[in-house]
């Protein structure tokens, strides 16, 4: 008998307490096993609109509600008695007429009407009225609800409705509404649980074993559904480096993360790396990949994870020796102390750090000629040859003593690793694949195209330009990576609710672009499902605000939010204080995340802003966000450049952006006045 279990039923068990989901997974084993056991207790519905329905009793009060037929047992939900019962009989299994995909369809008269919103001088037109009902039909609208869909007329209608219909199917009515192009469905299969849109929600188990991994990780649905659209970047051939881009949410870490496998299995005999920006992502990673490939050690042979520093340091030791990088503090020092013996240099301490950083390091630039014809990028301030020769003394002097010392700073290690690559011939990975690619600077990505940007497949990458809170931009293009034909900007929010998602939003620019004019357009971008509108407050006092916050999480916690499900986000370690006052205020246990990022089960997760990459909470509360602290005024002062100055303004923003959007169903913005100017932008 083929055994599945569906993406309801990993949903319904997420909501049961820990001792409940035990005595589920064991009756679930145990249906797996021998479905027709005597132990197992089955029950008939009484109003069922599905025959093939049947509740398993699990203790005497939750029930798991499988549909069984044909030689197939399906795993569709579980929940205590009564609320199991609703579910199945309101719903039923059916093949679609038109794209041959199993679906667990909603049964239309039970639900409520969706009404129609009329005005009195100017009835507004349905939304889909130029849609034919075929066309309906074959972006997975289910014939019982192609009526309610005639009639939507406003977003809110569509968006309640979205709730009742299969997930295909509100995906292609949202991108309809906001003007995108739904993909073209694929065709029939001769089983309707193999057609891609059935992929989505339900799987097949092989053994115990498999059926354990996926009761376990019922929060981790990417690493098993990978939605079709998805799946057509992961495993698509490209000639040249190519590029995903997309909002928060929209999945590009699961994509960069299926992308590193698919290259491992497809490519036997090469050696893969997946890279992202910090430690901390690069951990998140690997728990993982764990759950994706566990019991597949071939591939986990050949594809690494690691942080694009570490594996850098890693391979030059390898490949060139012994490796002392240059404390930043110690090249201040030096730039200090060169500026107070340069009579008649009139420039700040802070232009100088910024020079040597931005322009000197990042390029990599060891002799006059160079840094007297470099462009500039970015760098408002306008300087003369002259001046620029006063500068280059300076940071001559400064190299001398650098190289004298045996001391590298991080950009040139890894452009004498590029170098040395190159000249070998024997790069370290066949394949690489870039996570949060927004945050590489220049050196990085000498790096990645010394290593792997000459083969096809070579280069993947997946970032957001709204993501980008750590490196100035810089032209891709002119370091031999040229992704245009090659990128892709992928619109489904699949984290994150309609309503957190749109105010996020509101911080940034409807269009962001790179250097190279590759545009990101944030308009069409949808949510697949509603929400509770995000909370902005201004306290007049932290311990207003500490107590505010205290209430909402309280009353969060009352409900069915589990402690280890909320995140509370803080600008920097300055404001930890704060956040563990508003979490003991509540009486809830918490853990500091540290760079491991380890969630601990029960606890209520504290962090800084920027370790929130890569995480996820239904509930997000972000504290502190005063005007001294958000955008950083410690950061601000030592800005010397004028574009520097509104990078800074902008990444800071970005940062904030990042912090919200960990939220999926509830988010709270608090700030003690004068509170952030950012928040004004939030409320628009």
């Amino acid at each position: 008998m083929q055994f599945l279990i569906a993406d309801t039923f990993t949903e319904s068990l997420s909501r049961l307490n820990n001792a409940e989901q035990q005595r589920v997974k064991t009756s679930a084993f145990d249906l797996q096993l021998d479905p027709s056991r005597p132990g197992l207790n089955f029950e008939r519905l009484q109003r069922p609109k599905d025959a093939n329905f049947r509740s398993v009793r699990v203790n005497r009060d939750i029930r798991i509600i499988i549909h069984q037929s044909d030689g197939r047992l399906l795993l569709c939900y579980v929940g205590h008695h009564d609320v199991a019962y609703r579910w199945a009989e309101r719903r039923r299994l059916e093949v679609h007429p038109m794209t041959g995909a199993a679906q667990l369809v909603e049964v239309r008269e039970t639900v409520r009407e969706v009404p129609v919103y009329v005005e009195v001088e100017r009835p507004r037109p349905p939304l889909f009225r130029r849609v034919s009902d075929d066309d309906l039909l074959r972006y997975g609208v289910p014939e019982d609800w192609l009526e309610d869909v005639r009639v939507v007329v406003s977003e809110d209608d569509l968006l309640e409705l979205a709730t009742h219909l299969p997930e295909e199917a509100s995906e292609a009515l949202l991108q309809l509404a906001t003007g995108g192009s739904p993909s073209v469905p694929t065709l029939p299969q001769a089983d309707p649980f193999s057609h891609s849109d059935a992929l989505r929600r339900f799987r097949a188990i092989g053994d115990t074993e498999e059926l354990a991994r996926a009761l376990d990780y019922p929060w981790e649905k990417w690493a098993v559904f990978l939605h079709p659209t998805q799946r057509a970047l992961v495993d698509r051939n490209y000639r040249g480096p190519a590029r995903v881009s997309g909002s928060a949410g929209t999945g590009k870490t699961v994509v960069a993360l299926h992308r590193a496998v698919h290259l491992a299995r497809s490519n036997p005999e090469s050696r893969v790396l997946l890279t992202t920006f910090s430690d901390t992502l690069a951990n998140s990673l690997r728990a993982k990949l764990r759950v994706l490939i566990d019991g597949e050690p071939l591939i986990a042979e050949r594809l690494e994870i690691h942080a694009i520093e570490a594996i850098g340091r890693r391979l030059y030791e390898r490949r060139l020796g012994n490796l002392k990088i240059a404390p930043t503090r110690t090249i201040r020092k030096l730039l200090e102390a060169e500026l107070a013996n340069s009579d008649g240099v009139n420039f700040s301490e802070q232009f100088l750090m910024s020079e040597w950083e931005l322009v000197v390091e990042a390029w990599q630039l060891d002799n006059w000629v160079a840094y007297r014809d470099v462009q500039r990028l970015g760098r408002r301030t306008r300087l003369p040859e002259s001046r620029r020769r006063e500068l280059w003394n300076i940071f001559e002097r400064v190299q001398s003593v650098l190289n004298t010392e045996g001391l590298i700073t991080l950009p040139g290690m890894f452009t004498e690793l590029a170098a040395q690559i190159s000249s070998s011939g024997n790069p370290p990975f066949d394949m690489a694949v870039v996570d949060e690619a927004q945050d590489l600077d220049i050196s990085h990505l000498k790096f990645l195209a010394a290593m792997c940007g000459a083969v096809p497949n070579g280069l993947f990458f997946t970032g957001d330009l709204g993501q980008r809170t750590f490196q100035q931009p810089f032209s891709w293009k002119s370091l031999g990576v040229d992704i245009r034909g090659r990128s892709h900007t992928m619109k489904v929010n699949y984290r994150t609710s309609h309503q957190i998602r749109e105010q996020a939003d509101l911080l940034l620019d409807p269009k962001l672009s790179d250097v190279d004019g590759n545009i990101e357009e944030r308009g069409g971008t949808i949510s697949l499902f509603n929400g509770a509108d995000p909370q902005v407050k201004v306290l007049t006092s932290v311990n207003d605000e500490i107590e505010a916050v205290g209430v909402w999480l309280s009353e969060l916690a009352r409900g069915n939010v589990e402690a280890h499900e909320i995140a509370v986000f803080v600008r920097s370690e300055n404001e930890i204080g704060r956040a563990k006052a508003a979490v003991e205020s509540a009486s809830l246990p918490y853990i500091v995340l540290d760079n491991d990022v380890q969630v601990a089960e029960g606890h209520v997760s504290i962090s800084t802003m920027h370790l929130a990459k890569g995480l996820e909470f239904r509930t997000v509360a972000v504290v502190a966000c005063d005007s001294e602290v958000v955008p950083s005024s410690k950061r601000l002062e030592i800005i010397a450049d004028g574009s520097d100055l509104e990078d800074a303004y902008n990444t800071e923003r970005y940062l904030l952006y990042v912090a919200c959007t960990r939220a999926r169903d509830h988010l709270l913005v608090t700030g003690v006045e004068p509170e952030s100017e950012f928040l004004a932008d939030l409320q628009a």
